[in-house]
């Protein structure tokens, strides 16, 4: 009658081997789901964490996730450097653009000025990494050798000061420029002296607007040592010889 009893208990207990695989097999399409949701974001560095996670957990044969990043190497070098910064210099890059677009603006501005008056052969602007260049062309202030403002010029300078007038204010440098043709006379005994004083003569005509702060200009001059033609032609020496202001962006 003992021996009834304890086969029947036997045949009752059931194999649960079969769970081993289904436990493996659950565990894969948990893994897969994870993959799909970390391909449907454009954080790639995530992606790349959960990948390396799951293919030290899957060791043997080839792992389900041992394929390459859905975003291209550059991209993905590019995500790494922006995951690096902090929040700090993601705001000032931010600022950065906005302060860039706002130069845009005003260059925008000045050009339509430039073009109404007729003005293309006199003034140029050129948006760079340091800020709003405008550039005086031609010696249209000045006389060969001289740093005074002409008197039939005066009033294209106070309209150019008022093209700086922005809020907020920015700082502004005016710089002069000269040709490589020596000077030596009573008034001057360097181009780099001459283009000191065209520099500050012109900065005077500019802050004489009462609408500009004179805290935020300066004045350099650079005789000839910055050219931006050859000084081996009459037209390159003309191009040389200039003034130009730079509009900085405004930090705050």
């Amino acid at each position: 009658m003992a021996r009834k009893k304890k086969h029947k208990h036997e045949d009752e207990h059931m194999d649960e081997s079969w769970l081993v695989p289904y436990a493996d097999l659950l565990t894969l399409v948990l893994a897969l789901f994870i993959v799909l949701f970390a391909m449907s974001s454009v954080d790639a560095q995530k992606f790349q964490q959960v990948a390396r996670a799951f293919n030290s957990t899957f060791t043997g044969g080839t792992g389900v996730l041992e394929y390459p990043s859905p975003t291209p190497d550059g991209e993905m070098e590019q995500l790494d450097v922006q995951k690096d910064q902090t929040p700090q210099e993601d705001a000032k890059e931010a600022q950065k653009q906005i302060e860039q677009q706002k130069l845009k603006e005003i260059q925008d501005k000045i050009n339509t000025y430039i073009k109404n008056n007729k003005l293309e052969t006199k003034l140029k602007t050129t948006l760079t990494d340091e800020g709003l260049l405008i550039t005086i062309l031609n010696d249209i202030f000045f006389d060969s050798g001289k740093a005074d403002i002409r008197n039939k010029d005066k009033q294209l300078a106070m309209e150019i000061s008022e093209l700086l007038v922005m809020n907020p204010p920015r700082n502004i440098i005016v710089s002069g420029h000269t040709d490589n043709i020596p000077i030596n006379n009573s008034d001057y005994d360097s181009n780099w002296h001459l283009s000191v004083m065209r520099a500050v003569n012109f900065m005077k005509i500019l802050i004489d607007n009462e609408n500009l702060d004179p805290k935020v200009f300066s004045a350099k001059g650079f005789g000839e040592y910055n050219p931006v033609a050859s000084n081996d032609t009459k037209e390159g020496r003309q191009k040389n010889r200039r003034v130009e202001v730079l509009i900085l962006p405004y930090e705050q």
